[in-house]
C-alpha cells in the first residue's frame, strides 16, 4: 500500500505580545518625577526623553509596527503622591485587517497618587478595514489627583483613498476617584457599518476623539470654542468631558493639538509636535 502524503498544515499565525509597567515618583529638592521601577516585555518598550522640566514624559513604541488580530499589549502606569507624569506614543498606532476575526487587545491601567498628576494622551489610533480592536482603560485616581486622558480614532486614511467597511472597535473606560466611579463609557463601532454614516451616528465624520479631564479650573465656554461646530464638551461632578468629530484624521489634530495645549498644563507632548 503505497504512503499517503502528509496534508501540510496551515502556518500559525505570529501574535505579538508586549508588557510594560512603571512607577515613578518625586526624587530630590526639587521633586523632580523619575522612574522607581520599570519592567518591559515582548514588543511593547517604554522611552523617556531627556527631562526639561519637574514633569516626567514616556513613549510608548510597539516594535511590532502595529496590531494585528490576535496582539495583545498590557501597559500599567503608577504616579506616586505629588508625582507627574505624561505618557504619548511614538506614532500614530495602526490596526490592520484581522483575517481570521480575532481582535487585537490593549489593556492599560493607571494608578495616581495624592497630589500627582497623569495625562494619557497616546497619538490617533489608525482602524484599517476589516481591523478589529478591544481597547480596556482602567484609572483610578484620589480626590487631589490631576487627570488628562484622550483616546482619538481615524477610521482609514482619506488622503490616501482608504475607507472602512468592515471590522469593528469596542472601547471601554473606567475612571475612579476616591473609590467612587466617576466616569464609565463602552464604545462599539463596527455592528453596522452603514449606520455609522446617519446623522445621529457619526454623519460623514472618520475621525472622532474624547478627552477626559479631572482637577483644575476649566473655562468651558472657552473650551467649547476650541472644540468647534462638531464638537462639544460638558462638565459633570467635576469631570470635564469633551467629544470631538472630523471628517479626516488631519482636521481633527487641528482641533485636537489646541484643545490638549489649553487643557494641559505641562503642554502638548513634544512628538506631538513632529
Amino acid at each position: 500500500m503505497p504512503d499517503v502524503p502528509e496534508i501540510p498544515q496551515p502556518a500559525a499565525l505570529q501574535r505579538a505580545r508586549g508588557a510594560v509597567a512603571v512607577r515613578v515618583g518625586p526624587v530630590g529638592p526639587t521633586e523632580a518625577t523619575r522612574i522607581r521601577r520599570l519592567h518591559q516585555a515582548g514588543s511593547l518598550k517604554l522611552r523617556f526623553p531627556r527631562a526639561r522640566t519637574r514633569r516626567a514624559e514616556a513613549v510608548l513604541v510597539n516594535t511590532a509596527g502595529g496590531l494585528a488580530g490576535g496582539d495583545r499589549l498590557e501597559q500599567r502606569f503608577e504616579i506616586e503622591p505629588r508625582g507627574d507624569l505624561v505618557v504619548t506614543t511614538q506614532a500614530a498606532e495602526r490596526v490592520y485587517r484581522s483575517h481570521d476575526g480575532a481582535e487585537a487587545s490593549v489593556e492599560t491601567q493607571i494608578h495616581v497618587g495624592e497630589d500627582a498628576g497623569a495625562s494619557f494622551l497616546p497619538q490617533e489610533t489608525i482602524l484599517f478595514d476589516a481591523g478589529r480592536l478591544r481597547r480596556r482603560l482602567t484609572v483610578d485616581c484620589e480626590a487631589t489627583s490631576r487627570l488628562l486622558l484622550c483616546e482619538s480614532v481615524v477610521l482609514g486614511r482619506s488622503e490616501s483613498g482608504e475607507s472602512v467597511c468592515g471590522g469593528r472597535l469596542r472601547d471601554s473606560w473606567r475612571v475612579r476617584c476616591g473609590g467612587r466611579l466617576v466616569f464609565a463609557e463602552e464604545l462599539d463601532l463596527g455592528a453596522d457599518w452603514k449606520m455609522l454614516s446617519r446623522a445621529p451616528m457619526l454623519g460623514e465624520a472618520r475621525a472622532l476623539a474624547t478627552i477626559l479631564r479631572r482637577g483644575g479650573e476649566v473655562d468651558l465656554t472657552r473650551v467649547r470654542e476650541l472644540a468647534g461646530p462638531e464638537g462639544g464638551a460638558s462638565l459633570v461632578d467635576g469631570s470635564l468631558v469633551v467629544r470631538l468629530l472630523a471628517t479626516d484624521g488631519y482636521a481633527l489634530r487641528r482641533r485636537l493639538v489646541p484643545l490638549l495645549a489649553a487643557l494641559s498644563p505641562g503642554g502638548v507632548p513634544g512628538l506631538w509636535s513632529l
